[in-house]
């Protein structure tokens, strides 16, 4: 594990998939942590696309390129390229760490070349995404990472959750695709405004993401800590997912940010493109709160 540390603070990297394993000030923690493989994708980069392609299958110019289909069980390629493979050490010193890797494999026809900063500050946790094309052809992309955040030592059910999102993408339960267009938030998909996780089961996708100060922020809120999850404006979107059986943890919260919404590779929505020699960057992260 690559660790870094700016005073109280410290966070831990896997140099496979270059995740984020650990992350706490103080000895208190920020995210969920495991300790050997990552469960429920904790900590993943996700890149060339985040969440699930349909079927593995995509059309980029016109021929259809056919993915893995990583989640067998629904029939699905999910959470991009590079969460498996390991990635080269650019930098590690001090407070940041930076690793990059190559993005290729099949289904994926225009090779790029992605690397992500990790740094600690005054702030918390930084985490900058670069995506260079290295290809000979314009493509799309998406990027997003999985992390379960926690508001400090407080219980999961104790803990509350405001979203920057003003719309939600519903899905076919069996596949966990899209079945039609984002609508408006309301009812018990509306956490404008905070709401306490007791009772709430969620595995969904947010859209619609407003900044605020230049910065799109989601928010969990318990009796023992704070965390604020912001992101660049190009994070438009965030899945949450709250899971029972997170190992060591029971009830945990994925809270998601993501450029764009599953199945984006087929729908266009929100998409990234690159051409040829072109780079795209963008941050988020994790800032303990009061």
């Amino acid at each position: 594990m690559l660790e870094i540390a700016y005073g109280a603070a410290r966070a831990g990297i896997v140099a496979e998939g270059a995740g984020l394993k650990s992350f706490e000030v103080g000895g208190v923690p920020y995210v969920e942590t495991y300790e050997d493989e990552p469960p429920m994708g904790c900590g993943a980069v996700l890149v060339p696309w985040p969440n699930r392609t349909a079927g593995g299958r995509w059309v980029l110019d016109g021929a259809e390129q056919r993915l893995d289909v990583t989640e067998p069980a629904r029939g699905n390629a999910i959470h991009g390229l590079v969460r498996r493979i390991p990635w080269d050490v650019v930098e590690h010193a001090g407070s940041r760490v930076t690793l990059e890797a190559r993005v290729a494999g099949a289904g994926w026809p225009v090779e790029l070349r992605t690397s992500i900063t990790y740094a600690l500050d005054d702030d918390g946790l930084s985490v900058s995404h670069a995506v260079h094309n290295t290809g000979s052809g314009r493509t799309p992309f998406g990027v997003g990472a999985h992390p379960y955040p926690r508001a400090g030592l407080s219980a999961t059910d104790e803990t509350s959750l405001s979203l920057a999102a003003t719309t939600v993408l519903p899905l076919d339960p069996a596949t966990m695709v899209p079945s039609g267009p984002a609508v408006p938030v309301g009812g018990d998909h509306d956490f404008r405004t905070a709401r306490l996780l007791a009772g709430v089961d969620l595995d969904t996708p947010f859209g619609g993401c407003e900044p605020v100060d230049g910065l799109v922020r989601h928010v969990l809120r318990g009796p023992a800590g704070a965390v604020e999850v912001w992101g660049d404006p190009d994070f438009k979107w965030v899945q949450v997912y709250t899971p029972a059986d997170f190992p060591g943890r029971g009830r945990a919260v994925a809270v998601e940010p993501m450029t764009c919404p599953p199945d984006a590779l087929n729908s266009g929505v929100d998409l990234l493109w690159l051409d040829p020699g072109r780079s795209w960057s963008g941050r988020w992260g994790l800032r303990p709160l009061a």
